[in-house]
């Protein structure tokens, strides 16, 4: 299965960064625009020629494409115009960041799902299962950008218990407490936008373990309900919620990338609308590679956990 999996990895990266490529070569922003800022309105149309052609904007996006995948292959992923330095050092400057803030987001969403979906779905029908769906039912329904604009309004507008956005108070060093309180809204926002899926498919799927003939005839046997619960209802029940988790991953970058962008969040997420914003092919493509080689590699995590899980997986498989 991995091996299966892995083949596909190298023609799916190229076909997304070439096809990147076509996309972004049709979009309507001017990327001098992105480059001169105000000198855009006053420079001449003879000068932005010019300093297009300097640029090499003005190439077809198919020998840009040739061009930055060459140097990928030599490890140079070109020179972010957008940052004005070159994009491994974006990367390093930011990828931490947002490794922080998605991590943090995507355990403690595990964590929620696996208390709370485990006990709904092996009570159902009580209150705390009706609660639960009904509030993953309706956050699911709500865009990342929503619930970014509602908590600021209230805990940091309203009630002032935590900072709008940054990374640090203005004007402070960054420090590990001034880090994670600004971590705190950010990170809980897409907590809970990721949350919904995960706690309610794992709610089902422990309903449908608890209910299958095995765990009926375990307690027939007159087995104790822990072991019934450990040994035959969480070995099923937690299969399909590793998948889940890898599926929810794009989920879990757009979601980010949203979330940096309100919360002037200082990752690579964000960066990715910079990026689009202004036509920075270099750093958009590396970071559209990236995230596709992550989606793939967790997806693939996610699949091989569940194979350990539950064997038979493997044995259907084969």
């Amino acid at each position: 299965m991995v091996f299966r999996r892995i083949l596909f990895v190298a023609p799916l990266t190229l076909a997304t960064s070439f096809g990147l490529f076509a996309l972004a070569s049709r979009s309507p922003f001017d990327p001098l625009a992105g480059i001169l800022g105000d000198r855009y309105l006053t420079m001449s149309t003879a000068d932005k020629e010019q300093l297009a052609t300097q640029l090499q904007l003005d190439t077809p996006w198919w020998h840009q494409w040739t061009t930055w995948i060459g140097r990928a292959f030599r490890g140079d992923m070109g020179y972010s115009r957008a940052y004005a330095q070159p994009v491994s050092e974006v990367v390093a400057q930011r990828a931490p960041w947002t490794l922080l803030l998605s991590g943090t987001a995507l355990t403690t969403a595990i964590l929620v799902a696996l208390l709370a979906g485990i006990w709904t779905g092996l009570h159902p029908g009580g209150v705390l299962d009706r609660g639960a769906a009904f509030a993953a039912n309706l956050v699911q329904a709500v865009p990342p950008f929503v619930l970014s604009l509602g908590a600021v309004a209230v805990f940091a507008v309203t009630l002032r218990w935590l900072p709008v956005a940054g990374l640090t108070s203005p004007g402070e060093d960054p420090s590990l407490p001034q880090t994670l309180r600004h971590l705190i809204l950010p990170g809980a926002v897409l907590t809970v936008s990721v949350l919904p899926w995960l706690l309610l498919s794992l709610r089902e799927s422990v309903r449908a373990a608890a209910g299958s003939d095995a765990v009926l005839g375990a307690r027939a046997r007159g087995l104790p309900e822990t072991v019934v619960v450990r040994r035959h209802i969480l070995p099923v029940a937690l299969g399909p919620f590793t998948t889940v988790v890898g599926l929810r991953l794009p989920e879990l970058l757009v979601g980010a990338a949203i979330v940096e962008e309100v919360f002037s969040w200082p990752g690579l997420a964000g960066s990715v609308v910079t990026a689009a914003r202004e036509l920075d092919f270099a750093l958009l493509a590396t970071l559209t590679v990236g995230t596709t080689l992550l989606v793939l590699v967790g997806s693939l995590l996610a699949d091989v956990a569940h194979a350990l899980i539950d064997p038979r997986v493997v044995a259907d498989g084969s």
